[in-house]
Parts: C-alpha cells; sequence; structure tokens
C-alpha cells in the first residue's frame, strides 16, 4: 500500500511542498493529494496589483502539475480529525472523507478585521482574489477626487497605497499607520519610502489608530475622522480556524506549533508551513508570515517528509531572513536588507532598480509554484517498507 500524503492548501507553500515531494519520492511508493478550493493558483504577492485593473493571467493548477503524479482536488476542506487521520473536503459532489499518513497543513491566513467595529461590513481586504476582485470594482467606479484611505502601516498596507496611488492620480488617497511611516526600515529606507509617497500625493496619518470603520470615514482613537469613500483594511492576517478546532497544539491565534522540520511537536503525522505554522526563526524570534518564510518552511517541511520515509538525513538548515522587498507602484521599489532575525541593517535598495528587483523576486516565486518538480536533481529515494503505514524511517526519526 501508497504512504497517502494529503496537502491542504495550493498557495505558494502548498502548492511548493506538493510539487518538491512529488520530485523527491517515487510514485510506485507514495499518493500525493493536493486539495485547493480554485481550479488557478493566486499569486497573493500581486494582489495589490489586481486589484487595481492590472491582468495577472491565470495559471491552472491542473497544468502545473500535469504528469507530476499529483493528485490534484478541487474542494473546501472543512474539517481535520488529527486523531484519526483524516481529513473532510467539500466538493461539487457533496463532502468526502480522506484518509491520510503525512498532512501537510498549508490552508495559510486571510484579512483580519481586529474586532473593529464596521470593518467587516465596509471594509475591503486584498488578502485574497475574491477581496482584490471587489476592491477592482469599486475603485473602478470612484470618480475623480473621492477618497481612499488604507488603513495598516505594514508591507501590505504600503504596496496597496502606492499602487493605488500611481494607478489612480486622480483619487485622494490616504495611509493611516498605528506607528510612524516606514519605522522599521533603516534610514535610508525610510527617507526614500517617504519620498516616494509624497510624489505620489499620498497622506500620511501617522501613529494613528484606527477605532472604526463607516461607509463614508474612518474613527481614529483621538476622536477625529478620515473621509474614505473606500477603505483598504491592511492590519495584519489571521490563521484559517480548522487547527484550533483540532487537538493540534495550537498558538492562541490558531497557528499550529512545529519544530525545524516543521513537523507538529503534538501529532508527528502532522507538518504545517507558511502562515499556519509557528516557527521559531534566528534569535528565537517568531518568522513572520510571509512568502520569505513560507517557502522555505515548505521546502523543509518536503525534505523532511522525504527523509523520513527514505531514512535519509534530515534537514538542518535554519530559515532565516536576507531582505524584505517592497514594491511602491511600478516604477518604485525598495529592498531593505536585514539580519537573519529581520532587523533592518543601513543598506537598502531603492528606486527603478528596486522595483525591478522586486518583480523578479515575484516572478522566481511564481515559477517555482508553476514548475514544482524542476530546478531539483533528480534525488527520488525508495521509501522504507512502502507497503506500512508507518515505516521503519518514521520510527527511526521520530
Amino acid at each position: 500500500m501508497k504512504h497517502r500524503i494529503i496537502v491542504l492548501g495550493a498557495g505558494y507553500t502548498g502548492a511548493i511542498a506538493a510539487g518538491r515531494l512529488a520530485r523527491r519520492l517515487h510514485r510506485e511508493d507514495v499518493a500525493i493529494t493536493l486539495v485547493n478550493t480554485e481550479h488557478d493558483f493566486v499569486e497573493r504577492v500581486r494582489l495589490h496589483q489586481l486589484a487595481t485593473g492590472q491582468d495577472l493571467g491565470l495559471r491552472p493548477l491542473s497544468r502545473m502539475f500535469a504528469g507530476t503524479g499529483v493528485d490534484l482536488r478541487i474542494g473546501k476542506a472543512t474539517g481535520v480529525d488529527v486523531d484519526r487521520r483524516t481529513v473532510t473536503v467539500l466538493d461539487a459532489n457533496g463532502a468526502e472523507e480522506l484518509a491520510y499518513d503525512s498532512l501537510v497543513y498549508a490552508l495559510g491566513s486571510g484579512w483580519n478585521p481586529q474586532g473593529v467595529p464596521g470593518t467587516a461590513e465596509h471594509a475591503h481586504e486584498i488578502a485574497g482574489r475574491s477581496g482584490a476582485l471587489r476592491l477592482r470594482e469599486r475603485l473602478a467606479g470612484l470618480d475623480a477626487g473621492q477618497p481612499v484611505v488604507v488603513v495598516g502601516g505594514g508591507l501590505t498596507g504600503l504596496e496597496a497605497a502606492t499602487e493605488i496611488a500611481e494607478s489612480r492620480p486622480d483619487l485622494d488617497v490616504a495611509l493611516v499607520a498605528r506607528g510612524g511611516l516606514g519605522d522599521w526600515l533603516s534610514p535610508k529606507g525610510r527617507r526614500h519610502l517617504r519620498k516616494v509617497c509624497d510624489a505620489l500625493g499620498i497622506t500620511v496619518h501617522e501613529h494613528t489608530a484606527v477605532t472604526g470603520v463607516e461607509a463614508d470615514r474612518v474613527t481614529t482613537a483621538g476622536g477625529g475622522t478620515v473621509p474614505a469613500a473606500v477603505t483598504v483594511w491592511t492590519t495584519g492576517f489571521a490563521v484559517h480556524p480548522i487547527a484550533k478546532a483540532t487537538t493540534l497544539e495550537v498558538t492562541g491565534t490558531g497557528r499550529i506549533v512545529v519544530d525545524g522540520t516543521m513537523r507538529s511537536v503534538s501529532h508527528p503525522d502532522v507538518y504545517a508551513v507558511g502562515d499556519a505554522a509557528m516557527v521559531m526563526g534566528p534569535g528565537d524570534k517568531p518568522l513572520r508570515m510571509s512568502c520569505a518564510s513560507g517557502v522555505p518552511s515548505a521546502w523543509q517541511s518536503a525534505d523532511a517528509i522525504a527523509a523520513r520515509l527514505t531514512g535519509g538525513k534530515l534537514p538542518s538548515a535554519p530559515i532565516r531572513y536576507f531582505n524584505q522587498c517592497i514594491s511602491l507602484g511600478r516604477r518604485e521599489g525598495l529592498i531593505q536588507y536585514v539580519t537573519a532575525d529581520d532587523r533592518a541593517v543601513r543598506a537598502a535598495l531603492t528606486g527603478r532598480l528596486a522595483a525591478l528587483y522586486k518583480e523578479l523576486v515575484c516572478k522566481g516565486a511564481a515559477w517555482g509554484v508553476a514548475n514544482p518538480t524542476l530546478g531539483m536533481p533528480p534525488r527520488r529515494r525508495r521509501v522504507v517498507q512502502a507497503g506500512a503505514r508507518t515505516t521503519s524511517a518514521t520510527k527511526a526519526s521520530a
């Protein structure tokens, strides 16, 4: 009997993990099933571009995984029973329970309204394709001079505000940040960010907390208001709720606690990658929710599963950071170089060259998903005791 591997979610991390597993293991030994709600791969790091009317093109998952041996199931994961080792998938034919021997949990995250009154009713989000398309339609219907407010001064907020301001210079774009503008960046990075915002005509409200969202404005902690025909909410992400409803060990926010190989500390048959995982990085600091964290975690999980099944060497390279890549519209960018634990250093790349750098990073990430079994040496190894549900290699590595 084949070792059954189910991967939940085909974002950057899930798709890469599935493809890497297909490259590492023989089809005769394993059955890899990739479950995803959408037929197409979504370039999440470009959703601010989609929201402003740019055509990103479709990337069908069926085409990406054709010939890989990965079984693509289009459906919604509605439950996981980690004690019985099953997942429930709802598709056009109804609900079905699938059994697994190894599970890769890559359901990622969505937007987080933070409990602020009016946000769910009146704000737009760009954490998913459907939200970006709704915002796209709303922005297209705005007349010149109408105000757009982006709430959140992190990477997503910066990219959204600058993209909207560049593509629609006729709109009055404002950015509301709880802290200072780019206060985590180096002095050079902060100067360039402020320069770009000024050039694009973005009004920046620093050290301002939003306490409510209405149809035509946001209210702030100081009792003030900022007019908003459209409010874009980018104050962080919330993970998918399924994990928190299981017996997995999770954090208070629902992220699955894993070891250095992305393996659940409570259930050794489960691996978590990307935003869904609580991973400790350099300096004993949790890795932030990002593509920069998620992609190497996907590599790590796939290599660990393959090693445990084949008796190979477990991966031991720690996940670390090198830079933060920020697009500031299509013509400007900011590459902030950082320490291994994500603290800014003095060096930063800015301007047109930085925009090209970021574009190459985005294209490279998409290429890695579209070609999940390419770019790796053919190092497939046979599974030890393939017919057993728990292999001797797994036991030895537990």
